[in-house]
């Protein structure tokens, strides 16, 4: 049975006149739609301030986009299988905090371990979090809502009220979060190797495709021989260990590293996830697009700064984005069930 055949249980690959797929082709519209934003926003703001398209105002956006992207890469691979992973701003801190500790007494580490190390802690939260809710039996949503709160205990617990300060890490370790290679920062091109991996797994890969025959219809995946379980898992392991990654690359970005490192980054994952056309019940959406969310989500906030806005705004256009984009994917569900029942009646 190849990936085709697995994934054809699923009710979200109705097509559309033209032989696209109904939902293909809305999140290509979606993904287009994001890039228009972005040009429109970023030209509207450069002519209210032309430091915002400075070089270093590019980098300083492209190196937030780079740790927000990890991220939001994780969290739309667990959420095509219906699920969600709060505690991923959690698991950022608790790595950073980790690796931060490591460096500090290890000053000759080079920097692959330090990532390997983070990619390490992460997938242990990820694991837990996996297994609590595939043998548990809870919603995810509940316990990554409970993990956020326990690793961050941890790293409050470990971190005993002091920082860690970027005098005591290691000098290549800094230089890596801000030296480039062919004027690519490093963050922005692991970020990218990231987006470039998941992506093509995704599409041309039977676990990929797996993924989306979950998220379209658990009951159907079952039927068809998909471990639905396994895979679960193994989605949350990836998104922990992104998760732990972003932390190595949050604490050579910054170099000081505390207790509340990665607080509230839960909300700006998910959003980019969803703005970007992931769709909150599974089954449907691109890594692609969840780059671009957060490429976006990032941009608004470098916008909202340089205009002097506060930063209120930010937060309430993140929400309304989210509805936003909530409310496309009811009306998408909406179009696929029509397609679905003309179809039928053609039959």
């Amino acid at each position: 049975m190849n990936a085709t055949e697995v994934a054809a249980p699923a009710p979200r690959e109705a097509r559309a006149p033209g032989g696209r797929s109904v939902f293909g082709t809305v999140f290509k519209a979606r993904e287009s739609g994001i890039v228009l934003a972005l040009i429109v926003l970023v030209a509207f703001t450069a002519t209210q301030n032309s430091r915002f398209l400075s070089g270093q105002s590019i980098r300083d956006i492209l190196l937030g986009t780079a740790i927000l992207a990890v991220l939001a890469v994780g969290q739309a691979i667990v959420m095509i299988t219906r699920n969600i992973d709060l505690s991923v701003g959690s698991v950022l801190g608790l790595s950073a905090f980790a690796v931060g500790s490591l460096l500090r007494e290890h000053q000759g580490l080079p920097v692959i371990v330090a990532l390997l190390g983070g990619l390490a802690v992460g997938a242990v939260c990820g694991l837990l979090n996996g297994v609590l809710v595939r043998f548990g039996q809870v919603p995810a949503l509940v316990v990554t809502l409970g993990t956020l709160y326990a690793y961050r205990g941890v790293v409050y617990f470990w971190a005993g009220g002091q920082q860690i300060n970027a005098d005591r890490l290691p000098g290549s370790f800094l230089s890596f979060g801000h030296e480039s290679i062919l004027d690519i920062p490093w963050l922005v091109l692991i970020a990218v190797i990231v987006l470039v991996v998941a992506g093509i797994v995704l599409r041309n890969y039977r676990a990929g495709r797996e993924l989306y025959a979950m998220g379209s219809s658990p009951q159907a995946a079952e039927l068809a021989g998909i471990k639905v379980g396994r895979n679960m898992i193994a989605a949350f392991v990836v998104s922990g260990a992104l998760a732990g990654v972003a932390g190595v690359l949050f604490a050579a970005r910054f170099g000081t590293i505390d207790a509340a490192a990665g607080t509230g980054y839960e909300l700006n994952v998910v959003a980019a996830a969803v703005v970007g056309g992931v769709a909150v019940f599974g089954g449907s959406g691109s890594v692609w697009g969840a780059g671009l969310g957060a490429l976006l989500l990032t941009v608004i906030g470098s916008a909202l700064a340089v205009l002097d806005i506060n930063q209120f705004w930010q937060q309430a256009i993140v929400g309304a984005l989210i509805l936003l984009a909530i409310g496309a994917d009811r009306l998408v569900a909406v179009r696929v069930a029509k397609a679905l029942k003309k179809r039928a009646s053609h039959v």
